[in-house]
């Protein structure tokens, strides 16, 4: 796990998963909405579409927080799991 991103409103975590037996890895990215207090694990082609989008707002904007905020805010319109302290 690789914290990429923490503001106010949102941390993103990047999880790489190692396969078992030398397999292909699986991995993505958890988004979590600190207000909302929900959180969403994106993974596969959603997964790829939000590092570039990343990628691109990082070259367009990189010192912004607040575009980056906008953005990570329209994946976590799909979050449904809402989180819990143990």
């Amino acid at each position: 796990m690789e914290l990429l991103y923490h503001s106010d409103n949102f941390v993103v975590v990047q999880v790489d998963v190692p396969a078992e037996g030398g397999g292909l890895s699986r991995g993505g990215y958890e988004i979590v909405d600190k207000h909302a207090r929900q959180e969403i694990f994106i993974e596969g082609l959603m997964a790829e579409s939000f590092k570039q989008g990343v990628q691109a707002l990082a070259e367009s904007q990189p010192d912004s927080p607040e575009a980056f905020d906008e953005f990570i805010e329209r994946y976590t319109q799909l979050a449904r799991q809402t989180l819990a302290v143990h």
